[in-house]
């Protein structure tokens, strides 16, 4: 039978004089140092490069990668994505979304601890008030300190720079849906439109108030991911865990003395430095067990690991580990929820490729004159009256041929042949011509065949319409 017993979770103490509600407390995160700390300033340094780099790009003369609403398009390289190609975007989302959830089942949050642009904007902001105001501990001092010219310097500077990251985040974000070797030319000579320069302040102001002042906020009461990600973990996760048998009982000791000795006063590994909490972004004590507003960064570990060298203890009181591993088992990592995601992330991957590889460099949408059914010709001849929408969804100019397909002898009245530009939409006005002896009364069916040949291979769509004589 399935084990559910309650688990035990041990809050921290509060003291009895503490309100029932107060103002949030600022939290003084401390600088660390260490292996998981310099993964995520690889995967931080990584992530805001590519983030800084990419809208620069430029392919075939122009912006490589640009999502440009007004023309409702995206140009990603070779690859131009119109409306009609809401599946792509919808496995794109699927697989986003797997891929969180196979990464979080297997190792908990480290998309948020190691590669979340609120955590890595965060730490950004973090790394600038240390150079700025100093330590933790000189931060705490000079808050506490009444204003004088060092601290109104240093919190100007302070806020200078951080206002500074704000807009180069803004603008290179914006920069992905306007030409961004014109975004900021116009931006800092006022030549800008309303709604550009509206929502450069209002993402400036959001990477400000986000990394500078809500901070955990984000990760612990507005982010979604934190709330049902639990759903997703179980006793096989690996997440950042305390060692609680063989860090209890946590206290203070000499260096002086050996582990041996200082198990026989009934002491643990634990010597209660704190020094987990203040490092620790959201001011969780990890001590306390699995958190929901732990975001599996890593710096505890790196913090407890620090100490455990100096104390001549053995690494990994506080570590990654699983539920499983901490009782002494083994973590099973094959497991069905594990095997599930991955499964369906490579198949959503695959039918994705697939849709990508498949995908027509043309569009090609058809509509009748609504204006009459149809026509006598001076010559005696059935007319029917369409026009084409010809979308060339490849970002050069191609030259498209058209014919009419499931009639006799039909005249085609109109250009057959026609040159679209890149990304471009081309409206063709046609009519069709038919003997009447080589028609049925009614309602018949036709195709409109558009041919081009795009890098030696020919590309064809066939469009379905209708062909209507009711008998004169």
């Amino acid at each position: 039978m399935k084990d559910i017993t309650p688990v035990k979770i041990e809050k921290p103490t509060v003291e009895i004089t503490k309100p029932s509600y107060s103002a949030r407390s600022r939290i003084y995160v401390r600088s660390v140092k260490g292996m998981l700390e310099t993964i995520r300033r690889v995967f931080g340094f990584v992530f805001l490069g590519i983030f800084a780099i990419a809208p620069w790009i430029q392919f075939r003369g122009q912006q490589a990668i640009l999502f440009d609403l007004a023309e409702q398009r995206f140009n990603i390289f070779t690859l131009t994505l119109w409306p009609q190609d809401l599946t792509i975007l919808a496995y794109i989302i699927i697989v986003s979304a797997f891929a969180l959830f196979f990464v979080t089942t297997f190792a908990g949050r480290v998309w948020c601890g190691f590669m979340c642009p609120q955590t890595t904007w965060t730490w950004i902001y973090i790394w600038f008030e240390e150079k700025i105001e100093g330590t933790r501990n000189k931060r705490i001092k000079l808050d506490e300190r009444k204003m004088d010219a060092d601290k109104l310097t240093r919190k100007g500077l302070k806020h200078f720079a951080w206002v500074s990251v704000a807009l180069l985040t803004a603008l290179t974000f914006v920069g992905y849906f306007v030409p961004i070797n014109e975004l900021f030319i116009d931006f800092f000579t006022f030549n800008t439109t309303f709604w550009v320069a509206f929502w450069v302040i209002f993402f400036t102001a959001c990477t400000y108030g986000n990394a500078g002042y809500m901070r955990e906020i984000m990760c612990t009461h507005i982010c979604p991911y934190a709330r049902f990600q639990s759903a997703m973990f179980d006793k096989d996760t690996y997440t950042v865990s305390y060692d609680a048998t063989r860090g209890e009982q946590r206290g203070p000791r000499s260096l002086k003395l050996s582990p041996d000795e200082v198990h026989k006063k009934g002491l643990g590994d634990c010597i209660d430095c704190n020094l987990c909490v203040q490092v620790c972004p959201t001011g969780i004590d990890i001590r306390n067990g699995l958190q929901y507003e732990c975001i599996n960064c890593g710096a505890c570990v790196d913090a407890c690991n620090g100490v455990m060298d100096k104390m001549g203890y053995e690494k990994g009181l506080i570590r990654f580990t699983s539920e499983h591993q901490l009782a002494g088992g083994v973590t099973k990592v094959m497991r069905p929820k594990l095997i599930g995601y991955a499964v369906v992330l490579v198949l959503m991957s695959a039918l994705l490729v697939y849709d990508i590889v498949s995908r027509a460099p043309l569009d090609v949408d058809i509509i009748r004159d609504r204006n009459s059914l149809f026509r006598e010709t001076n010559e005696g001849l059935i007319e029917n009256v369409y026009t084409l929408k010809i979308l060339n969804k490849s970002q050069l100019a191609q030259t498209y041929s058209v014919e009419v397909l499931g009639l006799t002898q039909p005249k085609f009245i109109g250009n057959s042949s026609v040159t679209v530009k890149g990304g471009g939409v081309y409206t063709l006005p046609i009519s069709v011509a038919v003997n009447p002896n080589n028609l049925e009364e009614g309602t018949q069916r036709i195709y409109f065949k558009v041919t081009t040949s795009v890098d030696g291979d020919i590309v064809e769509v066939k469009e379905r319409s209708t062909f209507i004589f009711t008998g004169v």
